[in-house]
C-alpha cells in the first residue's frame, strides 16, 4: 500500500518511464466487496468534511483534483458520490472542452490557470489541461485551426513538458495536484453506451460522436500512456483507477482525496481567543445584557 494515498502502490505512478496501461486490469476489484462500498464512501466523506473545514481555516494549501478517462469512464458519478458531503462553497468543478472564443487566441494554459483553486479550496477538473495532449493529439486538425503546427519536431513532447512544469509550479505554490485516470475497457464502454440508449432518462448523455470516437480507442490509449509516462512525478503522480466496476472507482476516488487531505496533517485550529476576539466576545456579551 502507498503511504501517501492508502491505495495499492501499483496504482500510483510516480515515474512513468516504463508504464503501460495494460499493466493494470480495468476489471480488478483489488479484493474489495461491493456491499461495503457505500459505507466506505460515507466514512470517507465524513472525514473529508472535517478536514475540508481545516483546509479552509488554515488556507495554506489548495487541492486540484484532475479527473480524466475515456467517455463513460464514470467521472460525473465519481464526483457525485465522492464529493457529495463536502461544503459546496469550498469545492469548484470545471470542465474543459475544446477551446472556443477568446481561449483560441490565448496560450494553452491561460484558461486552465484561471480555474486553479485558491489556497483553502478544492478544485475539480472534469476533463482538464490534459485534453490538449489527448483529444488534440488524436485530432491534430484542432491544433491547426488555432494557428499552431502539430507537425513541428517535438511539438507534443514540448506540450507534455509544459504540463509537467506547470504542475511543479503549482506544487511550489502549495497547490496539491491529485491526478486520477479512470481506466475502463472498450467492452465496458460499449455496454455503458448501450445502457444510455436503453434508458430514456440517460439518452441525453449519448452523442453519435461517441460511436465515431470509439474507432480511435488505440490512439487514445497511446496518448494516455504517453501523457502518464511524461508527467508522472513524486509531487504530481498519476493514480490509475480500475473503473469497470463503478462502485470501486467511486470508493478509490474518495479514498485518494481523503488521503491527500490527511497528508497535509491539518490539526484542529487553535481554540484560544486572541485579544481582538476576546474584545469582540465581551462586546457581544455586553450587548446581550443591554437587551434584557
Amino acid at each position: 500500500m502507498s503511504a501517501e494515498t492508502g491505495l495499492p502502490a501499483k496504482l500510483r505512478i510516480t515515474d512513468g518511464k516504463k508504464f503501460r496501461l495494460s499493466s493494470i486490469a480495468t476489471n480488478d476489484t483489488l479484493g474489495r466487496q461491493k456491499n461495503e462500498s457505500r459505507t466506505r464512501i460515507r466514512d470517507c466523506v465524513d472525514q473529508m468534511s472535517i478536514l475540508q473545514q481545516r483546509l479552509a481555516a488554515y488556507a495554506t494549501h489548495g487541492i486540484l483534483v484532475v479527473l480524466q478517462g475515456m467517455d463513460t469512464a464514470g467521472k460525473d458519478g465519481a464526483i457525485r458520490h465522492a464529493f457529495s458531503g463536502l461544503n459546496p462553497q469550498g469545492v469548484h468543478v470545471t470542465s474543459f472542452k475544446a477551446p472556443a472564443g477568446i481561449s483560441t487566441r490565448h496560450d494553452d494554459l491561460w484558461r486552465i490557470h484561471l480555474a486553479v483553486p485558491s489556497r483553502g479550496e478544492i478544485g475539480i477538473f472534469n476533463r482538464s489541461h490534459y485534453e490538449d495532449v489527448l483529444v488534440e493529439r488524436v485530432h491534430p486538425d484542432m491544433v491547426r485551426a488555432r494557428g499552431l503546427n502539430p507537425d513541428l519536431p517535438d511539438f507534443w513532447d514540448h506540450r507534455l513538458q509544459d504540463l509537467r512544469n506547470f504542475e511543479s509550479y503549482l506544487h511550489r505554490q502549495n497547490i496539491i495536484v491529485l491526478k486520477l485516470f479512470l481506466h475502463i475497457s472498450p467492452e465496458e464502454q460499449r455496454l455503458r453506451l448501450l445502457k444510455r440508449l436503453d434508458h430514456p432518462e440517460k439518452r441525453w448523455k449519448f452523442s453519435p460522436s461517441d460511436i465515431k470516437e470509439r474507432e480511435f480507442w488505440p490512439h487514445y490509449t497511446a496518448a494516455y500512456e504517453e501523457a502518464i509516462r511524461a508527467t508522472s512525478t513524486p509531487e504530481a503522480p498519476w493514480i490509475v483507477i480500475p473503473s469497470d466496476h463503478k462502485w470501486l472507482a467511486r470508493v478509490l476516488v474518495a479514498e485518494a482525496l481523503l488521503a491527500t487531505l490527511e497528508s497535509l496533517h491539518l490539526k484542529e485550529p487553535e481554540q484560544k481567543l486572541s485579544d481582538p476576539l476576546r474584545d469582540a466576545q465581551q462586546a457581544l456579551l455586553k450587548g446581550a445584557a443591554k437587551t434584557v
